[in-house]
This record gives structure tokens, C-alpha cells and sequence, in this order.
């Protein structure tokens, strides 16, 4: 009897072919999930949604709400110059208390028990005192200091002198109470940050010869800025609505000349209303700019704007982009 072999077959290839026979191919791998329905979450949206619309109709078609007045003042030349000292406002005391805020946490880890207590005691008393008794404080501090001099101490000559009441005008009391108590709680960001990045890399740098203060220049303070930025973006869009404060010390900012105008036409819901739209468009675009540099210190970490947008008005769409 003699057995025939099949052209090409060599051994062991007829377990192979089967156990790739077997294998289906890649797409049959693939699972079709299908979702519970979930009908609360729909009848959630639908609520929602009419409420919102109904709020917007009430507001919109409200006689006691004159838009009139809203579209007048909206860009008026005086709201306008309170909105520029508004944004110049954050800017300067988010830039000072930003400088405070990197030496007083470089303070409060330093080796030095006196320079620890100093910056513990600055952060303590800032961070416990309500921003509004510094803000008056500071506007009030002629009834302490009468003449701001430079000179010798301990009642000394005197070089140079001014009176209070002409330095510390509005703008200044503002500027110094912001930037100073934003330099409290910026010091516990920036220290937090410091004290994520690795032991190692400290030594690292002082192996090859780098002094502390590149050391924190170019190896601590970068490394760290992953855990600083997000803290940082959220202090700064507070620090636009907070400047609202100065308007008790007529510190000439936006809140400031919207009181002065509903004060004398009495259109006070409009007014409010005005500077409301106007914060609301800062908070906005402070609101992308930190998405924007949280992605560029994290990359990956955040998803992009759009895909987060989505994410909220359509259920599941971010999973299909991200699965793409």
C-alpha cells in the first residue's frame, strides 16, 4: 500500500494551517458592546434643558431688565478705562505675588530655622486675615504712617519724604493688598510643587557641581510646574473677580465705576449686569489660556478643549474620539 503526500506538506504543517484555521481574524475579535439604556439620565438632560430656556425667556422678555441700558453701557468709555485698570490690576499682582510668593516658599524650605519661622509667620497672618480688612487697612495706612520715609532708622535723618495720603492713593492700596496676600498663597503652591520633584534630582545637580540656585532655576522649578500651573490658572481667574473688592477703596476698577454710574442713573440690576458679562468674558479667556499652558507643561494629561466640550454635550463621544 503507498501513501500519497500532498504537494508542498511538510511535517508539522498541517497543525500549523489548523491552528491558524482556528484563529478568526482580527475584526471578529472585536466586542460589540451595547449600552444599558439609561432614561433618568435623558429625562435629567430634558429638565435641564427646559429650565434653562425658561430661565433665558425670563430674563430676556423681564420688563424690569432694561437691555437698552445694558447695550449702551456695554462699551461705554468709562466702563471700558475700569475694565483696562481691571486687567492691569490682575496682572500686576498676579506678576508681584508670583515673586513673593517663589521666596517665601524657597524661605519656608530653607535650612535656616529663622527664615522657615519668618515665611511661616507671613503666609500665617495673610492667609488668616480676610482680604477686605487689608484692602482698607492698606488705604487707611496714613492714620499709622502719616510720612512714608527713607533714612537712617530709629528716628534718624531722613533722606528723602513723602505723605501717606499722596502715595498710597486707591490703586496703590489695592495693588499692595492683592499682590501681597496672593504672594501668601502662592508661596504654599510653589512650595508644594518643590517639594514633588524627586530628592534625587537635587542631589543630581550637586553632583556635577550646580549651585542651589541653578539647581532650582533649572532642574526643581520646571520639573515642577506640572503641579503649580493648575493651581496657579485657578488663583488667577480668581484674581479677576476678587479685584471687585477694591471698589470699597475706589480703586477705579470695573465693580468701582459700575457704582458710580447706577448711582447716579439708578440703573443698578443693568449696570451689575454689564460688569457681570464683562468678567464673565475675562474668566473665559483666562479659563482657555490655562487649558492651553496645562497642556503644554503636562502634554497628554488634558484632553483638548474641544474633545472636553463634547465630552459634556454628547455622552460617549469622547470615548469614540479617544478610541479612534
Amino acid at each position: 500500500m503507498t501513501h500519497r503526500k500532498m504537494p508542498g506538506a511538510a511535517l508539522g504543517a498541517a497543525p500549523e494551517a489548523a491552528t491558524t484555521d482556528a484563529i478568526p481574524p482580527e475584526e471578529d475579535l472585536s466586542l460589540q458592546v451595547t449600552r444599558r439604556p439609561r432614561p433618568g439620565r435623558w429625562l435629567a438632560v430634558l429638565a435641564a434643558a427646559l429650565f434653562a430656556v425658561w430661565l433665558a425667556y425670563t430674563v430676556i422678555v423681564n420688563p424690569n431688565l432694561h437691555w437698552d441700558i445694558v447695550a449702551k453701557y456695554q462699551f461705554d468709555g468709562v466702563i471700558l478705562k475700569g475694565l483696562g485698570v481691571t486687567i492691569q490690576l490682575t496682572l500686576v499682582s498676579m506678576a508681584l505675588g508670583i515673586v513673593i510668593g517663589v521666596l517665601v516658599a524657597v524661605m519656608q524650605l530653607s535650612d535656616s530655622p529663622v527664615l522657615r519661622l519668618t515665611a511661616g509667620a507671613y503666609t500665617w497672618f495673610f492667609r488668616g486675615t480676610p482680604l477686605l480688612v487689608q484692602l482698607i487697612f492698606w488705604f487707611n495706612l496714613a492714620l499709622l504712617f502719616p510720612v512714608i520715609s527713607i533714612g537712617v532708622p530709629f528716628d534718624g535723618p531722613k533722606l528723602i519724604s513723602w505723605q501717606s495720603n499722596q502715595v498710597i492713593t486707591g490703586f496703590v492700596a489695592a495693588l499692595l493688598g492683592l499682590s501681597i496676600n496672593e504672594g501668601a498663597y502662592m508661596a504654599e503652591i510653589v512650595r508644594a510643587g518643590i517639594q514633588s520633584v524627586d530628592p534625587g534630582q537635587r542631589e543630581a545637580g550637586a553632583s556635577i557641581g550646580m549651585s542651589n540656585r541653578q539647581i532650582l532655576s533649572r532642574i526643581i522649578l520646571p520639573q515642577a510646574m506640572r503641579v503649580i500651573i493648575p493651581p496657579f490658572g485657578n488663583q488667577f481667574i480668581s484674581m479677576l473677580k476678587t479685584t471687585s473688592l477694591v471698589s470699597v477703596i475706589a480703586g477705579a476698577d470695573l465693580m468701582t465705576v459700575s457704582q458710580h454710574l447706577y448711582l447716579a442713573n439708578f440703573e443698578v440690576v443693568a449696570l451689575l449686569l454689564v460688569a457681570s458679562l464683562w468678567y464673565l468674558v475675562l474668566t473665559t479667556i483666562a479659563s482657555i489660556g490655562q487649558h492651553a499652558v496645562e497642556r503644554r507643561y503636562s502634554p497628554g494629561a488634558a484632553p483638548p478643549l474641544r474633545r472636553r466640550v463634547l465630552a459634556n454635550l454628547v455622552p460617549g463621544r469622547a470615548r469614540k474620539e479617544a478610541t479612534a
